[in-house]
């Protein structure tokens, strides 16, 4: 089993930023990789970004330009860095580990972008 517990959300200013955390415990060692995804109301969950277990790291077209993802294996955590926030960027961002043949969420953390 992997745990994962996600940290870092709130309200933001549009035009602001905010570093989400993803500190994963448990069965980590065969992780192959971890990925931020967000689910708005109505919306179907999507995609923001994901970093493999070799660096490799995708985005978003949404997102691109504005997020970062990154991680710190000594600490078994991702971060995922959103600068120039927009409204639309409004969601539950959910924190996913993935194994062979096994997903794994966090609880999500609200990010709210509003003035």
């Amino acid at each position: 089993q992997v745990q994962l517990v996600e940290s870092g959300g709130g309200l933001v200013q549009p035009g602001g930023s905010l570093r989400l955390s993803c500190a994963a415990s448990g069965s980590i060692f065969s992780i192959n990789a971890m990925g931020w995804y967000r689910q708005a109301p109505g919306n179907q969950r999507e995609l923001v970004a994901i970093i493999t277990s070799g660096g490799t790291t995708n985005y978003a077209d949404s997102v691109k330009g504005r997020c970062t993802i990154s991680r710190d294996n000594a600490k078994n955590t991702v971060y995922l860095q959103m600068n120039s926030l927009k409204p639309e960027d409004t969601a539950v961002y959910y924190c996913q580990a993935r194994r062979p043949n096994v997903i794994y969420w966090g609880q999500g953390t609200q990010v709210t972008v509003s003035s």
